[in-house]
């Protein structure tokens, strides 16, 4: 790990998860200013409780007004209030016959205000309750009622501006919603066209250097050029160089494309904008153009930098592929755009695109021509060599048996990319915690391995006897043929016991290859037809457990005679269009005829390869019933049975030379032997036989 990555690894650095904003929450939070209002709001109202309304007239009731103060002639004068509540005043020189009524509570009534107040109901009915009360009283005793109206202030307030505020507040509320978006960070219906690119500069870095990417040596060299031009562009401009417009980083899935593009933006001193080809497309109309404008706007801004667009597929789909739907003008619209940007009238200086896609084929000629991607970058599925700097990277973490050895364990994950070979590591340390291991040994590693490609064991399916039998005798006839056949893969074990979908499985591991030749390609069909030809030869009749073997086998028929040359009656051509951009203004690219001539000819070379595995199972009879009595017996059997039936295979030696430095290709870790027919060098590329 780099000096940087320790460095940013050893500081602390801000949690904006964190309800304090700080990692663990140790730090205090920051100051929020709606709950000072709060504060501030609760304190008003205490003070208005205890300083102001406490201060007032204490309850009473009528009975005890009319029986004891006019009685007695104390009351000097009544106000009703707002025709609800009677306040009474006492005279001075009564006060002190109330006094502990009034002082045994903490509402003294202030000085000069009223003494009691109750609640008179309606104002004719007291009306007449205070008449009948001062009958016999001289004119000079009785009191006159007193009638006014009064108001709160604050409650006319509230009452008149509150609807007003709270409107105010929840146009607020919901404006800010709208502009930041429902999650809180932009997104929302204010900002829909604009970018929505991450961006990474010098506070904000991340921490994925080259050193953290296993493998990939080309790869690596050309995006470190790109980020040494950027740290240093005198090197090359001295020279007359210009800084690249762009590079496409294309390959299959999982090879590390992304963490590449990580790796950029650890290494680069310059703003690192990141985003997805599918955060451009959006229900309205215009938006894709309008996101790519603002994020090419960004980027001028802060040029020189780099803008990354991952799965560029998403909006670079070639322009016309599908003219009926209406539905592709708005990504076009952003295709266009793109196109423009990158190299159009007003050319973005000192900004660099990379790109990432596994879809190569369908990308749009013009955003692939040099002057907007001056570079193309394929990222490959690993070789031996990088497999094993693959599994260092990952195996670090784990705890691991003395047994376990990284070049046996690169060496059985032949055409496992990266993503895969991650997938593997943590697999074994689960089946290892599962089987209650205190270390992670080769065998969990190879379990991980099985369960990966042919899926999860299934112990308890119920399968009859002759069911097996039949099971039993078809990958016997695979493992027979592929053994004493010179170009099919080297097996590595048999098994009878249900994986996933199929039934029992063939394993070997694929020679690691760059072409494949007419002989391999015969080989490994003549193999593959071999679990239906054992059907055949034992039972006299065949079952639908060949399904998979005989599409693919159909599959690769076609790809000798119509893409590969193969093929004597159709000659060295290939109707195959490896660019997926083909002029031709019809689906075929052939009369009727000649299709009529690839199907004979397809169907030929199957039928001379199943008489070929029938007669090699006739002489060989005898060794592949002992070897799929030894399945039924075992369930599972491995390479050292077949030598000790069959004998050692004699060019072993020789391909285990011949293999060593060769560059991994034709692996797939999908179910079904060889890969499909149409790419080059593949056939015969899966590590197993599936039966379904």
């Amino acid at each position: 790990m780099s000096e940087n990555n320790k460095k940013n690894n050893s500081e602390q650095k801000r949690d904006p998860g964190s309800p304090f904003g700080m990692p663990g929450g140790s730090q205090r939070p920051k100051f929020n200013p709606y709950w000072f209002y709060g504060i501030i709001a609760v304190l008003f109202l205490v003070v208005n409780y205890y300083f102001t309304g406490t201060k007032g007239p204490v309850e009473t009731n009528w009975n005890k007004v009319r029986t004891t103060m006019l009685a007695n002639h104390d009351v000097e004068r009544i106000v009703v209030v707002n025709n609800e509540k009677a306040l009474l005043y006492l005279k001075k020189n009564s006060e002190a016959k109330y006094k502990d009524e009034l002082e045994g509570t903490f509402t003294k009534p202030a000085e000069g205000g009223p003494h009691f107040y109750w609640t008179i109901g309606s104002v004719e009915t007291f009306e007449e309750k205070l008449m009948e009360a001062q009958e016999g009283f001289a004119d000079a005793d009785k009191v006159e009622a007193e009638y006014r109206n009064e108001r709160n202030w604050m409650s006319e307030i509230l009452w008149s501006l509150g609807p007003f505020v709270l409107l105010i507040l929840l146009w607020w509320w919901i404006f800010r919603r709208m502009s930041k978006g429902a999650g809180g960070g932009g997104g929302g219906i204010f900002s829909v066209g604009k970018s929505q690119a991450r961006v990474f500069d010098k506070d904000s870095r991340v921490n994925t250097t080259f050193k953290d990417v296993a493998g990939l040596s080309e790869a690596k060299q050309e995006v470190e050029e790109i980020v040494e031009f950027l740290k240093n562009p005198t090197k090359f401009t001295k020279l007359g160089g210009k800084i690249p417009k762009g590079a496409l980083l294309v390959g299959p899935p999982g090879t590390g494309k992304t963490l590449l593009a990580k790796a950029v933006a650890g290494e680069a001193n310059v703003p690192f904008f990141s985003m997805s080809g599918s955060d451009f497309v959006e229900m309205f109309v215009g938006v894709g153009a309008s996101r790519v404008r603002d994020l090419f706007k960004q980027a001028k801004e802060k040029a020189p930098c780099i803008v990354f667009i991952d799965e560029i597929d998403a909006i670079g789909r070639a322009r016309g592929r599908n003219p009926n739907f209406g539905s592709n003008d708005e990504r076009e619209n952003t295709l266009n755009q793109l196109l423009t940007e990158m190299d159009g009238f007003d050319t973005n200086s000192g900004v660099i695109v990379l790109a990432a896609t596994n879809r190569a084929d369908i990308l749009d000629r013009a955003l692939m021509r040099a002057g907007r991607f001056d570079r193309q970058i394929h990222v490959e599925l690993p070789d031996l060599n990088e497999r094993a700097e693959i599994f260092n990277v990952h195996l670090k973490p784990l705890k691991l048996n003395e047994d376990v050895q990284v070049s046996f364990l690169a060496k059985q994950t032949p055409g496992f990319s990266g993503a895969d070979i991650a997938n593997v590591c943590n697999e074994a340390a689960l089946i290892a915690a599962r089987k209650s291991h205190e270390s992670v040994t080769r065998q969990d590693f190879l379990d991980a391995v099985d369960r990966i490609v042919g899926g999860l064991e299934k112990k308890n399916k119920i399968i009859s006897i002759d069911e097996k039998k039949t099971i039993a005798y078809h990958e016997a006839g695979h493992a027979t043929i592929s053994w004493l056949l010179p170009y099919a893969h080297p097996l590595v074990k048999v098994t009878i016991v249900p994986r996933g979908k199929a039934l029992g499985a063939a394993w070997y591991l694929p020679e690691e290859r760059s072409i494949t030749t007419r002989e391999q390609l015969l080989d490994e069909m003549c193999s593959a037809l071999g679990g239906r030809a054992a059907e055949e030869v034992i039972f006299g009749r065949v079952s639908s457990g060949a399904q998979n073997d005989l599409e693919r086998i159909t599959k690769q028929a076609y790809a000798m005679v119509s893409i590969f040359g193969m093929s004597e009656k159709i000659g060295t051509v290939s109707f195959y269009d490896s660019t997926g951009q083909s002029d031709y203004s019809f689906t075929k690219p052939y009369s009727e005829k000649t299709a009529q001539l690839i199907d004979e000819e397809a169907k030929k070379i199957i039928d001379r390869e199943y008489q070929r595995a029938l007669s090699i199972l006739r002489e060989h009879k005898e060794g592949h019933e002992q070897l799929a009595q030894l399945l039924l017996d075992r369930e599972v059997i491995f390479s050292e049975d077949m030598e000790h039936i069959f004998g050692k295979r004699p060019w072993d030696k020789h391909k285990e030379a011949s293999v060593t430095d060769s560059p991994a290709e034709g692996f797939s870790p999908a179910a079904g032997g060889s890969s499909e027919a149409g790419e080059p060098g593949k056939a015969g590329a899966d590590s197993r036989e599936k039966e379904v």
